[in-house]
C-alpha cells in the first residue's frame, strides 16, 4: 500500500469536514453558559449606561455653589439609599445623604464624600435630618456618575469573533442583556472501540489481557478544550453488530464523529469491517506515531478514525483535527512554531515524524523518552510534538525544528 502524506490526510479531512462547518453557525446563549464562547456578531448596548446620573461615593450630594466658602454648613434634607431614589427638590442651602449607586437629584452637581463631613443628626437621631458641616469646596460634577458615561445606547459592547471572558459577561449583564449570539460549537462524539477496554471507575479491574480505556477521556477532553460540545462517549467491543449501533446512535446527535482503534490490517479490525462497505477510505499516512487512519461519511455525518493506540490516538487529533474543530469554533488556530533542539536528534526516514518533548527555559526544546506509541506517562511530560519531516535522519544540536504546542 502506497503511504498517504500526512499533508495530504490533512487536506483530505479539512474537505470532509466543510459541509459540518459550514452548519456550525449560530445560536443565542443565555450569559451563565456563555463563558469561552466566541461572538459571532457585534453585541452593541439598548441602553445607556450607567442608566441615571448617580453617585460615586457615599457622602451628600450638594450644589457646588453652596460651597464656594467653607467651611459650610447645610441642612440635611433626607437620604437616598441605593435603589431608592429620594423625593422633592434640593434646596438651595441643604444637602442630601447618598450612598454608592443611588440616584444623584438633579439639582445636585456634586457629591462630597462622607470622609469631608462633620454630620450632625436631628433631634431624633434620625440620619435623615440634622446637619452637616463640609470642610471641602466641591467642583461641579466631583463623584458624579453621569447617564452614558460608559456606554451610549447603539454603542458597540464586544465585537464578533470575541471568546467571552467574565468581563464581557458582566458588562453585557450590565447593560441588561440576557443572551449572546455565539458561533454555535460542533456537536462531537468519540467512539472507543475494543474488547480489552475497561472504565476507569473505582471498583474496575482489568481481567486477563484488559486494559484501562484512555483514548475516550484523551479525545473527550481534546474536543471540549477544542470549543466543541462532547456529544457521546461511547465503547464498542469487536462486535460489528455492537459498533454499528454505537455508531448509528453517535451519528444521529453529532455533527462529527471520531474512533479510535480497529483500522488495522488484522484480524478483529471492527470499525474497518463496518465502515469499509459503506465508502470508507482506509490509508497508511507515512507518519509516526499515527500511520494507519480512515474516514468515511455515514447519513451525511464525517467519521474521522484514529489509530487505538493511546499516543497515536492524542498525536492524530492534534495534527488532523484540533485546528479544524478549533476554527469551527471562531478559535485561533494553533500554528507550528520554530525552535532550536537543545540536543542532536536521529530520526527514522521515509516517516514524518512527531516525537514527544519539552521547551526548556532558554526556549530550545528536548525530546522526552522514546518514539513508542503506548508511552503514555511520556506523553504527560511533554507539553510539544517535535516535528520532522520525512527525509531528515538527523538533526544537530542548534537546528531549528518545527514544534506543536500540546
Amino acid at each position: 500500500m502506497t503511504a498517504t502524506s500526512a499533508e495530504d490526510h490533512a487536506a483530505h479531512i479539512e474537505r470532509m469536514l466543510r459541509p459540518a462547518l459550514a452548519r456550525a453557525v449560530a445560536e443565542s446563549v443565555p450569559l451563565a453558559s456563555a463563558l469561552g464562547r466566541v461572538t459571532i456578531d457585534d453585541v452593541r448596548s439598548a441602553v445607556d449606561l450607567p442608566l441615571f446620573r448617580n453617585s460615586q461615593m457615599d457622602g451628600f450630594a450638594v450644589r457646588a455653589d453652596d460651597l464656594a466658602a467653607v467651611p459650610a454648613t447645610l441642612r440635611v434634607v433626607g437620604e437616598a439609599p441605593a435603589g431608592h431614589p429620594a423625593t422633592g427638590t434640593l434646596q438651595p442651602g441643604t444637602a442630601l445623604r447618598i450612598m454608592t449607586g443611588a440616584p444623584v437629584p438633579a439639582e445636585a452637581d456634586a457629591v462630597v464624600p462622607v470622609e469631608d463631613t462633620d454630620r450632625r443628626f436631628g433631634a431624633d437621631g434620625s440620619t435623615a435630618e440634622g446637619t452637616v458641616t463640609i470642610s471641602r469646596s466641591p467642583t461641579a460634577g466631583d463623584f458624579v456618575r453621569d447617564r452614558g458615561s460608559d456606554l451610549r445606547r447603539g454603542d458597540l459592547i464586544v465585537p464578533a469573533g470575541v471568546v467571552l471572558a467574565p468581563r464581557h459577561l458582566a458588562a453585557l449583564a450590565a447593560a441588561g442583556h440576557r443572551d449572546v449570539p455565539v458561533r454555535r460549537r460542533l456537536r462531537v462524539a468519540v467512539i472507543t472501540t475494543g474488547a480489552e477496554l475497561v472504565e476507569t471507575e473505582p471498583g474496575t479491574a482489568p481481567g486477563a489481557g484488559q486494559i484501562y480505556d484512555s483514548n475516550s477521556i484523551a479525545l473527550a477532553t481534546a474536543v471540549a478544550e477544542a470549543g466543541a460540545t462532547v456529544s457521546v462517549v461511547a465503547r464498542s467491543d469487536d462486535r460489528a453488530e455492537m459498533f454499528r449501533r454505537v455508531l448509528d446512535e453517535a451519528v444521529a446527535v453529532s455533527d462529527l464523529v471520531i474512533t479510535s482503534g480497529g483500522i488495522s490490517h488484522g484480524a478483529y479490525e471492527v470499525v474497518r469491517d463496518v465502515l469499509e462497505p459503506l465508502g470508507a477510505s482506509v490509508c497508511h499516512v507515512a507518519m509516526q506515531p499515527g500511520g494507519p487512519q480512515a474516514t468515511a461519511v455515514v447519513d451525511g455525518v464525517p467519521v474521522v478514525c484514529f489509530p487505538g493506540n493511546p499516543v497515536s490516538t492524542q498525536v492524530s487529533f492534534v495534527v488532523f483535527l484540533r485546528n479544524p474543530v478549533r476554527t469551527a469554533a471562531g478559535l485561533t488556530p494553533i500554528p507550528a512554531r520554530t525552535r532550536a533542539l537543545a540536543h542532536p536528534l536521529a530520526s527514522v526516514g521515509g516517516k514524518r515524524q512527531f516525537l514527544r518533548g519539552t521547551r526548556l527555559a532558554g526556549g530550545a526544546v528536548e525530546q522526552v523518552a522514546g518514539a513508542g506509541s503506548h508511552l503514555v506517562a511520556a506523553m504527560a511530560r511533554s507539553d510539544v510534538l517535535i516535528d520532522i519531516p520525512a527525509e531528515t535522519t538527523y538533526l544537530a544540536a542548534g537546528a531549528d525544528v518545527a514544534v506543536w504546542a500540546l
